[in-house]
């Protein structure tokens, strides 16, 4: 991204994180003249031992010089998690690892054996594998049964975050949609902030963002998160109500590849219902 994309994106962050805290958790007074949610600015750069005017200078996405000690402080005014932190020091320092020109799609959608087994052996577990940019590489049948058969569509649709806005069969599916959309995303930018210099994401993002209304406020929450997990519920058109937990993992290797694997509650039918759903569309 350009230093003004990115700096913008560090304003939109520092601001959304700024909102996300009560005085109570920074332990400062409500007070009772509040307009806005959250802290104020000079409460936060009070919280991280800096300068106010410094602070809002950052907030407000100037290029000034920044260093990690300070950071670390904003961080920890701003009680960002671990995810949010990188995120944080990405844009800040920008340090992203993405100077790297983009590995061609055919390398990318190479799964390597071992994991195609991985893939196939989770018989009732929705397993999807997707790159940096979330493009779906790989997918197991269950996945295929209970989200949609991905090999219908051609390489270049099978974007996970654009899916999820496009395809009907994902909002009907998710009870929760903005739940289920709201983890993706949180995956997505903590990638963002890692490949600060990949151009590719801010033109992806300025199209999602001119297609589908309903992109922008989600996205403009700034959640960031390698590995959300998360329980979501479905309504299935054919198996009814399903209950599954969302697990991501980074696979290590010569790609940067997720496993997104949805296991079935453990307290629900659920497992049986998908190995009837699939029997019966066998």
């Amino acid at each position: 991204m350009s230093t003004q994309t990115r700096l913008q994106a560090l304003s939109d962050f520092l601001k959304a994180r700024r909102a996300a805290i009560s005085p109570a958790s920074a332990g400062l007074p409500q007070g009772t003249r509040r307009r806005t949610p959250g802290l104020r600015r000079e409460e936060v750069a009070q919280l991280a031992g800096v300068s106010n005017t410094w602070y809002t200078w950052l907030e407000q996405g100037r290029d000034i010089k920044v260093s990690p000690s300070v950071l670390d402080c904003i961080a920890g005014a701003l009680q960002l998690t671990k995810d949010e932190r990188s995120y944080l020091f990405a844009l800040a320092l920008e340090n992203g690892a993405g100077a790297a020109p983009y590995p061609p799609q055919e390398e990318l959608s190479a799964i390597n054996p071992s994991l195609q087994k991985i893939l196939h052996e989770l018989t009732t577990c929705p397993t999807i594998i997707s790159d940096r940019r979330c493009n779906i590489v790989g997918w197991n049948d269950a996945a295929a049964h209970v989200f949609l058969d991905f090999a219908k569509l051609p390489p270049e649709e099978r974007n996970m975050i654009s899916l999820l806005f496009v395809r009907k069969e994902f909002k009907r599916l998710a009870v929760n949609w903005q739940q289920f959309v709201r983890g993706y995303l949180s995956i997505f930018r903590a990638y963002y902030g890692q490949y600060v210099e990949d151009r590719w994401y801010d033109d992806f993002i300025a199209e999602m963002r001119e297609r589908h209304p309903e992109f922008h406020p989600l996205w403009e929450e700034s959640r960031v998160s390698s590995a959300p997990d998360v329980v979501l519920e479905f309504r299935h058109a054919k198996a009814g109500k399903m209950l599954f937990h969302l697990t991501s993992l980074q696979v290590h290797g010569s790609t940067d590849l997720r496993c997104s694997s949805y296991t079935p509650a453990g307290d629900s039918n659920t497992e049986a219902k998908l190995r009837l759903l699939m029997e019966q569309q066998v």
